[in-house]
């Protein structure tokens, strides 16, 4: 980092804040001295004009303006979880999460790899706060601070104690000298042993809604979406996969002042998106699937169901297809199969567990093939000999895999994109395809038993 860069970033900042200052002056003396016709009154009113000029401009020389800035600091707390977005009269302590700790296996504050920080206190002192958040090559300047690199600053002061005011008067945003919570935090304790506690209402993260804010918006609105979207609607292809994010709610915090919550909500509105959890809605399988030989039919229940999920992976495959094979687009390609495969997984448990009698693959209206006959109709096996002599060789499993990789190949299948044995044999021998196979056999087992 040129540290001497980021302090010309920060005379900027200070600069820029001095010229609207100066210009709303002007237009205000201006004012003044239009309706003056005495001399000696003019005299004096410019010349009283003149030491408020200076003054102000004195105020806004770039030592000064960080030594009362430091001094107001204190004034506003920069957090990633701000309490007043539980409730607005809530008199207790914001939340700032410096580290992340345990496992990040969950969407939360700490899986943001640079989390937006909010900015909660007096609004008077935001202009602290937005020259604390100031980046230069990625890191903000609260960020360096926290560190502990003043150079940035250092550059900037005519000695060390100044500098230390500096400092530790920036500093205080991100602690709170009296933590505290309060009855309209709602934060509700559980106890699981001495002393010990687990946190069923935990702090709204300012930080991981404005990330989803930012994820969402631009998804929606930047002009690539809008190509992309031209394309959708005409018909035509693009390159870039279509991202869409169905049934959100918006939900309104602050009224008609948000500023009032914390800056990120005033920046956002004060609206936050909420994403659907709402569990999926199955079509729900009423008969067994005897009309076709194979459940891999292109017409058949199980492709309608993976249908959304094969045609992103296609659209997805075709924007990386110029593009050099790296792990980033192997692992994306793997969870897009894993996608599919779980898709195949959760259609065999809806044959497998249909009200049906065990042995409808045996009738004559059955043109399922032998092999998907042993997988889909298991019960079979209790009161058919040579079916469970044959399910118990195993060799069917093989069958299955294959015509799934040939399924996959030829639902992919497009002229820009051409798929072999390569691709169909990386299909066939997934690792979660495997896994689910055997699950699903030891759960038979057990249930037949």
């Amino acid at each position: 980092m040129e540290d001497k860069t980021f302090s010309q970033l920060i005379a900027r900042y200070i600069e820029g804040r001095k010229q609207p200052k100066l210009e709303a002056f002007d237009k205000e003396a201006e004012k003044r001295l239009a309706g003056l016709t005495d001399s000696e009154q003019l005299a004096v009113t410019q010349q009283d004009i003149a030491q408020q000029r200076r003054e102000l401009e004195q105020r806004y020389e770039v030592r000064n303006w960080l030594t009362d800035a430091a001094s107001r600091a204190g004034q506003i707390s920069l957090v990633t979880h701000a309490l007043k977005f539980t409730h607005s009269d809530a008199k207790g302590s914001s939340v700032f999460l410096s580290t992340a700790e345990g496992d990040l296996a969950y969407l939360a504050t700490a899986t943001l790899r640079n989390p937006a920080l909010d900015a909660v206190g007096n609004a008077a002192a935001l202009d602290c706060a937005k020259l604390l958040q100031m980046e230069y090559e990625g890191e903000s300047l609260i960020a360096v601070l926290d560190r502990g690199d003043d150079s940035p600053l250092a550059a900037l002061a005519e000695s060390d104690r100044q500098l230390q005011q500096w400092v530790n008067g920036f500093k205080q945003v991100l602690t709170d000298k009296q933590p505290s919570s309060h009855k309209l935090a709602k934060q509700l304790y559980f106890p699981i042993g001495d002393n010990e506690y687990h946190l069923l209402s935990p702090l709204f993260s300012s930080s991981l809604a404005h990330a989803m804010h930012q994820r969402i918006a631009d998804a929606r609105f930047s002009d690539a979406a809008k190509e992309i979207y031209s394309a959708f609607k005409a018909g035509e292809w693009h390159p870039a996969a279509r991202v869409s994010y169905p049934n959100t709610a918006v939900q309104n915090i602050g009224g008609t002042k948000p500023q009032n919550i914390s800056y990120l909500n005033s920046v956002r509105g004060g609206r936050t998106w909420l994403l659907s959890c709402a569990a999926p809605s199955w079509k729900i399988i009423s008969k067994p699937p005897t009309r076709h030989k194979s459940i891999f039919h292109d017409y058949g229940d199980f492709s309608r169901m993976a249908y959304p999920i094969v045609r992103e992976l296609r659209h997805y495959l075709l924007s990386v297809k110029d593009l050099e094979n790296t792990k980033d687009i192997r692992d994306s390609r793997l969870a897009f199969t894993d996608e599919i495969i779980d898709t195949l997984f959760n259609y065999v448990a809806m044959v497998q567990d249909l009200e049906v009698q065990a042995g409808w693959s045996a009738k004559e209206d059955c043109q399922l093939k032998r092999s998907q006959q042993l997988w889909l109709d298991a019960g079979r096996a209790k009161d058919d000999a040579d079916f469970q002599f044959e399910r118990e060789g195993g060799d069917w499993q093989k069958e299955i895999a294959l015509d799934f990789g040939v399924w996959l190949n030829r639902r992919l299948q497009h002229e820009e994109l051409k798929f072999g044995e390569v691709e169909r044999r990386e299909w066939s021998t997934a690792k979660l395809f495997k896994q689910r196979l055997r699950e699903f056999e030891q759960d038979l087992k057990e249930g037949l038993a």
